[in-house]
């Protein structure tokens, strides 16, 4: 919450504009369903970890996820810092105003009194803020992250939120700097699995999903990306009963207008779900601007041992 006492211990930092969205994420609640509560957690789960493996933190450790650049912080106390995810300019601006530009994807100070700036992507849309010792907000149901949807967790930021940080743990080290993934493809592939609900589709839209390409729409967000191209068509009419939802699910509304469900989706949803991209592709998915092109490839169902 924001908090702009003066007399707060000088321990973390000072949000001065938090862009477009930075929440505190880490690697989400998962296990909570049953309870209404989606996952949540970072989009870009490599990234997080990226970050925190450069300033010594576990893999658990929240940090700021930031979408489409404008977070500008000033530290209260000496910081150790990495940002991962998102190429963009990083600028540190000490206290007598002189700026000086900083690497990603390596562990670098930033001293009391001075300010990040996280400018405007080059490519992809989310970057990772990871300060050593981790993000010291109060877990709820296990998890330090935002979830956007049900309100659960820390507020998004804003001006004047002041963050403190947990120790680092004992015997931990910075580490080199991190190698970062290539950079996307014009069309980004992303693997999924057809079902469990491909047969509320007639055939040709089957194939027409894996067949042409998608464009990310603007009203995307953490819940989901929200695809335009040609509608896919039904099979049959009516709605399914309300079931379980999963992280990558490609759901199909009544617009046959695919939506790919991101870390805050609903836990449960009545439109048929025609494929599931595989987790390991989601990352890819999770720093696609509006405009981006999406392929869908389809991957043999996993054979369970019988």
């Amino acid at each position: 919450a924001p908090d702009a006492s003066s007399a707060a211990p000088a321990t973390g930092i000072r949000v001065l504009s938090p862009g477009a969205q930075t929440t505190v994420q880490d690697l989400g609640r998962p296990g909570h369903a049953d309870q209404g509560v989606t996952g949540s957690g970072a989009l870009d789960r490599g990234a997080l970890r990226r970050a925190n493996r450069v300033v010594g933190n576990p893999a658990t450790a929240a940090v700021l996820e930031n979408a489409l650049g404008g977070l500008s912080l000033t530290a209260l106390a000496d910081q150790v810092i990495a940002v991962t995810g998102a190429v963009r300019p990083l600028t540190v601006t000490d206290a007598a105003g002189r700026p000086r530009e900083l690497p990603m994807d390596s562990a670098v100070s930033l001293l009391a009194g001075q300010t990040l700036s996280l400018g405007t992507p080059r490519s992809g849309v989310r970057s990772y803020l990871a300060f050593r010792g981790g993000i010291d907000v109060a877990p709820v149901l296990g998890s330090r992250s935002t979830d956007t949807l049900s309100g659960i967790g820390p507020a998004p930021l804003a001006p004047g939120t002041v963050l403190r940080m947990l120790p680092p743990a004992p015997g931990s080290a910075v580490h080199h700097p991190e190698t970062p993934p290539p950079a996307p493809a014009e069309v980004t592939v992303l693997r999924f699995v057809p079902g469990p609900r491909a047969d509320w589709f007639d055939p040709a839209s089957v194939a027409r999903l894996g067949a042409e390409e998608w464009t990310v729409m603007i009203q995307s967000n953490r819940i989901g990306l929200r695809l335009a191209g040609e509608p896919l068509t039904r099979s049959r009419p009516g709605e399914l009963a309300s079931e379980g939802t999963a992280r990558g699910a490609i759901q199909v509304p009544p617009s046959g207008l695919p939506v790919l469900f991101l870390a805050d989706h609903p836990v449960t949803g009545g439109y048929p779900v025609i494929g599931v991209v595989l987790a390991d592709d989601l990352d890819l998915a999770a720093q696609l601007p509006t405009g981006a092109r999406i392929r869908f490839t389809p991957v043999p169902t996993p054979r369970v041992p019988s």
